[in-house]
């Protein structure tokens, strides 16, 4: 299926790999950014990893959601709710937001390794409170580090994906299996976003404590688990 892929933070570590993934799996992905300059030469130089013809641009926020079939949020949650406010209008109907937002507080030394409280419940749930009607959100990614999506090689991580429409939850679901060695696992309904957002405080934790880049995997279900649907 044919899809234009939008990630919004797209200058930054976790959104630069993936799509830098996507975009070697033949995807067509825009870089987002406040700064349309800083989105092209993000994607020019994904273009350098992957070769011209790959197919990758950099637009401003706006612009990118406007183009996008999927729209991806690897921004920093504090500016989150603000950002999500301004494009309100610009989304189309039946576009999936895939939120990999992680409400991370700031520990001793500036080292972030605890969650903050969102009164929603998670980061990916304030977003579908933001978002207008018709516009589907998904939760995931938020457990693969951005070492490890800029790396070369496989990505030893399972994605859990979570959603309240199963539909979009396949869609995102085929989308993570594009990223070789990601299996990408039902997670169940948006609520379960909470719990994702809490594993990465504390993977950051383990990062720290250990000196390295960690992953999670699910072990114990039925192949058909782990298979595409």
């Amino acid at each position: 299926m044919s899809r234009t892929i939008a990630v919004l933070g797209g200058t930054g570590a976790e959104g630069f790999g993936l799509a830098l993934r996507w975009a070697i799996a033949g995807e067509t992905v825009i870089i987002g950014s406040r700064d349309a300059k800083r989105a092209q030469e993000a994607a020019d130089r994904i273009k350098l990893r992957t070769g011209a013809s790959a197919n990758v641009s950099g637009m401003e926020n706006a612009v990118a959601c406007a183009a996008a079939d999927l729209v991806v949020l690897t921004i920093p949650f504090e500016s989150q709710a603000a950002l999500l406010k301004q494009l309100k209008p610009v989304f189309r109907a039946g576009t999936i937001v895939v939120d990999a937002t992680v409400p991370l507080a700031a520990s001793v030394g500036g080292r972030a390794s605890r969650t903050l409280g969102v009164w929603q419940g998670s980061a990916a749930q304030q977003t579908a409170e933001l978002l207008p009607s018709g516009v589907t959100v998904v939760a995931a990614f938020q457990n693969i580090g951005a070492e490890i999506l800029n790396a070369e090689g496989p990505v030893d991580c399972d994605v859990l994906v979570c959603s309240d429409q199963a539909e979009a939850s396949e869609t995102v679901r085929s989308l993570a299996a594009k990223i070789p060695g990601v299996r990408a696992i039902d997670g169940g309904k948006l609520e379960n976003a909470r719990i994702l957002e809490q594993i990465t405080a504390l993977q950051i934790g383990l990062n720290i404590r250990h000196k390295g880049h960690s992953g999670i995997r699910i072990t114990g279900l039925p192949p058909a688990a782990y298979t595409e649907r």
